[in-house]
């Protein structure tokens, strides 16, 4: 059982835990993990903002293109999903599917997606 501030036991959160799926468990503890390391919830980053957001890699694709080759990472941290771009790259070091990182950068948004084209990013360490 858990205990909330009080010291009283809180079936509510206990009961949730029991009957949610993996994927909203997931989701809840990105969300957690991403507030706590002072991202902005991908859900709330809007075009033209400068935002720092923190979650998972779920997909890395590069897409050969004639004139300009890209990186493509989907961010997900339990709100929302942020593509970062990395234009003029094929592979990065780290930069793979499962991994942890924050990326930093202007939102842009491409076809109802929102994108950061070549963010600073920092990995997190495996966990």
């Amino acid at each position: 059982m858990t205990t909330d501030e009080g010291g009283r036991v809180s079936f509510r959160r206990l009961l949730h835990r029991l009957t949610a799926s993996e994927a909203e468990i997931e989701a809840q503890e990105l969300r957690r993990e991403s507030a706590e390391s002072g991202g902005v919830p991908a859900r709330q980053c809007a075009r033209g903002q400068v935002v720092c957001v923190n979650g998972r890699l779920r997909t890395v694709v590069y897409t050969p293109r004639t004139n300009l080759p890209t990186l493509e990472a989907d961010l997900y941290d339990g709100s929302d999903v942020v593509t970062l771009v990395w234009l003029g790259r094929r592979h990065i070091a780290g930069i793979e599917p499962g991994r942890h990182l924050t990326a930093r950068g202007r939102v842009a948004v491409r076809a109802d997606r929102k994108v950061i084209y070549n963010p600073y990013y920092e990995l997190e360490p495996p966990k």
